[in-house]
């Protein structure tokens, strides 16, 4: 789908750092900790939240009030200064990516003049999903994470996740030694990002607070990075013999949250403090290939928003993945000829972490970042999500 209408201000968006599961995040109820965590970074920002009419709150992993996250969390941020309607959304990795496009289409078509795009999901301490079976008199359950990550939920697929992958390598003829090089430039590409004390993570990232024995911890930069070098990528083993996969060219699953402002272009100048840079919502596209074959979801997702934005490869001058596997990033390289220092500056899920819902929209943040470091341009964000989902996301910022 093509916009015309849909700004999102500059400035207007913010992720928490990402922790790695299992780490300080581990009990935080994700729900209560993205709306609180919203709600400071309204105040710090001085923006009056009251200017929003709509929210979509994205999350995956159910939680304690997920039931009505969206309600929750207008109601926290709000301060129940005004009731807005909104929406809970689950595309999985691709769900902040849709957020963004849904509110895009909302403020194009006039449903609504300002929304938020608003998502947090915990990995950690995985939910367990008990369903009774009343026929049998049992209970049926399910490691919502854990379990969802042994298989591709195409009916017909059969395969585990990192299969899917696998699959994919396979028939595009992708080595191991691929695999292991462009990790490696991934972790060199999010070193960049952490130079000059953080520098440009600072230019988005807003900290985490929780209560630690009694006392506030506030966590400001992403948790549980691993070091990957030459020779530790080597000396990884294969998941599966004669594979190309390993631990160390694959993400980890986090903890975290992201939110984005979508307006109209006068509302976005009016929130951008000042700033003179904007920052437009071009296209979004959203598809689905063949089962098992979710690795490759990216490029088709990719081919069809730079089609409805009337633009080609060439006229983008930075492009964000969801990489869960590095073999998304080679295929997408691969079959669209790009090479592969000009995808993911900055850092990458491979790197930082993936906590699902989330995962999207601090790509997208960053790949605004990116282009505004570099003086404007085009910009696309591209990924995978679970059921060989894809989906994309073009900005222009000015």
């Amino acid at each position: 789908m093509k916009f015309n209408k849909a700004f999102i201000p500059y400035g207007g968006y913010h992720s928490t750092p990402f922790a790695r599961w299992n780490g300080s995040l581990k009990a935080e109820n994700s729900v209560v900790l993205t709306a609180d965590t919203a709600r400071r970074w309204f105040v710090e920002k001085q923006i009056d939240p009251t200017v929003l009419d709509f929210i979509y709150y994205g999350i995956t992993t159910a939680q304690p009030l997920s039931f009505y996250s969206h309600v929750y969390s207008s109601a926290v941020i709000l301060d129940r200064k005004k009731n807005i309607p909104g929406m809970q959304v689950n595309q999985v990795c691709a769900t902040s990516c849709t957020t963004m496009g849904l509110a895009a289409s909302d403020v194009e078509n006039g449903a609504y003049e300002t929304v938020y795009a608003l998502s947090g999901d915990r990995c950690s301490s995985t939910p367990l999903l008990v369903v009774p079976t009343p026929n049998n008199g049992s209970v049926a359950t399910e490691n919502i994470v854990t379990d969802n990550f042994k298989r591709d939920p195409s009916p017909d697929a059969g395969l585990a996740m990192f299969e899917t992958a696998e699959a994919v390598a396979k028939e595009a003829g992708i080595t191991r030694q691929e695999c292991d090089d462009t990790a490696l430039l991934r972790y060199e590409q999010y070193l960049d990002a952490t130079a000059n004390e953080r520098a440009f993570q600072k230019r988005y990232m807003f900290p985490v607070r929780i209560k630690e024995k009694k006392q506030i911890k506030q966590i400001d930069a992403d948790e549980g990075i691993a070091v990957r070098t030459k020779e530790s990528l080597a000396a990884y083993k294969t998941v599966v013999e004669g594979g190309v996969l390993t631990s160390g060219t694959q993400c980890h699953p986090a903890d975290g949250s992201c939110g984005v402002i979508v307006t109209t272009k006068e509302k976005a100048q009016e929130l951008s403090a000042g700033s003179a840079i904007t920052v437009q919502v071009i296209s979004y596209g959203a598809v689905r290939v063949a089962p098992g074959r979710m690795a490759s979801a990216p490029v088709p997702a990719l081919t069809r928003s730079l089609k409805d934005a009337g633009l080609r490869v060439g006229d983008l001058k930075q492009i964000k993945t969801h990489n869960p596997f590095i073999v998304n990033d080679i295929y997408l390289g691969k079959q669209m000829g790009i090479e592969q220092k000009y995808i993911n500056n900055y850092g990458s899920p491979m790197v930082f972490g993936h906590p699902q819902a989330p995962t999207a929209g601090r790509a997208i943040i960053e790949l605004i970042e990116a282009l505004a470091v570099q003086g404007g341009g085009y910009g696309a964000f591209t990924g995978c999500a679970a059921g060989d989902i894809g989906a994309s996301l073009i900005v222009k910022v000015s």
